[in-house]
């Protein structure tokens, strides 16, 4: 009888872990994204990126094709929004996050760049997010 009501105690423990995981995903999640929102809206493109994985094999997809790297992904930001009114001021909305595993995550939403001198930017992204030593980071951004 003691065994059965330790794996009973056991099992909800355990099902109460897989609940809350998602939860702290999320947060955490959309967290790196409020932080690399406030970053831009500094006109910050540097600290913007720290959202990203500092590697070689991140992939951002756009309208001009593929990048691969941070540093390269980085410098494109660079080059297309060069000073603070370029930038503007960017919002998020319709944020779908979808946890994929313990390790991993998908980020569907909508993107909009206020620009009132060069005109206003928008679009939609579809970003996928990896727990890396311990930090949710963009691994593969597509973004139109």
């Amino acid at each position: 009888m003691k065994k059965l009501f330790v794996a009973i105690l056991l099992s909800a423990a355990l099902g109460g872990c897989a609940t809350t995981a998602p939860i702290n995903t999320r947060a955490t999640i959309e967290q790196v994204l409020a932080t690399q929102t406030a970053a831009w809206n500094r006109g910050d493109v540097a600290s913007f990126m720290q959202g990203y994985w500092q590697s070689d094999s991140l992939v951002f997809i756009g309208k001009r094709g593929l990048t691969y790297g941070w540093q390269p992904t980085l410098d494109n930001y660079r080059r297309s929004y060069p000073d603070a009114a370029a930038m503007g001021h960017l919002t998020f909305s319709g944020l779908h996050i979808t946890p994929i595993s313990a390790q991993a995550a998908q980020v569907v939403g909508r993107w909009h760049l206020a620009r009132p001198a060069a005109g206003d930017l928008t679009g939609h992204f579809l970003l996928v997010f990896r727990r890396i030593n311990g930090q949710w980071v963009i691994v593969a951004d597509h973004s139109s």
